[in-house]
């Protein structure tokens, strides 16, 4: 009797043991997600035209995947376009390109496309708009960037180039095409995703794994594109 349950107690234990492992392993990530999809279908249902990312949430144009891409970005815009605090220094805003970029090319180049924004959006931003004679909102200032350039192509340096050495080490073409920080800011945020990617492998936290790979692997394909687009249309005049 007492051997069973000594069994019994400490079967019980390991069980506990094991749930909090697994809790602390994936739990919390699963647990936020579920909240921020509440979230985020939240926003589709009471999508309205004060934010930019709705309209596209409730055209009829976008596809179902798209919508769900778009969601978390229309979710972002009910906290940022409610504070100054967040502005974003690009027009349109990273949040909103991201809406149009996925729209009108899709998930396979949309999601690229918006890696590449969201690592030019950094202070070398303002001097490298001055340098390609880019525009300025007329309103706010805010530096002219559409998903789809008016920019004249450039010749000086050849985009494939640019593409294959970011492939190679990302940050490398932006480097090659004369702009060194978006290049530092590429290899960063590939390497902070790659880098908590192999930490989560390691812990065997598959949900963190996954994430993580999925984040490094949008970056990656982000900087390739956009190392390409630099060498193409935004090189220093």
């Amino acid at each position: 009797m007492k051997r069973k349950l000594l069994i019994s107690s400490l079967y019980n234990e390991e069980g506990l043991h094991a749930c909090r492992q697994v809790f602390r392993g994936g739990g919390y990530f699963i647990l936020f997600f579920l909240i921020g999809c509440g979230f985020l279908f939240g926003s589709l249902i009471f999508a309205q035209s004060k934010y930019p990312a709705d309209s596209v949430l409730v055209s009829s144009n976008s596809t179902v995947i798209e919508k769900a891409i778009i969601l978390p970005i229309a979710g972002w815009q009910r906290l940022s376009h409610n504070t100054r605090l967040l502005d974003c220094q690009f027009y349109p805003s990273c949040s909103q390109y991201g809406a149009i970029a996925i729209k009108e090319n899709g998930i396979i180049k949309g999601i690229p496309m918006v890696a590449d924004r969201i690592m030019r959006c950094n202070p070398s931003a303002f001097f490298n708009q001055l340098h390609i004679r880019g525009g300025f909102h007329e309103q706010d200032g805010r530096l002219i960037d559409h998903p789809t350039t008016h920019l004249n192509a450039s010749t000086k340096k050849s985009p494939v180039v640019a593409g294959l050495l970011s492939a190679i080490l990302p940050g490398s073409g932006r480097m090659y095409a004369g702009r060194w920080f978006d290049g530092f800011m590429g290899f960063l945020m590939f390497y902070i995703t790659a880098s908590s990617a192999m930490d989560a492998s390691k812990s065997d936290h598959s949900y963190q794994k996954s994430f993580y790979y999925s984040m490094a692997g949008i970056f990656y394909l982000g900087e390739v594109y956009g190392a390409y687009r630099t060498a193409k249309y935004y090189q220093r005049q």
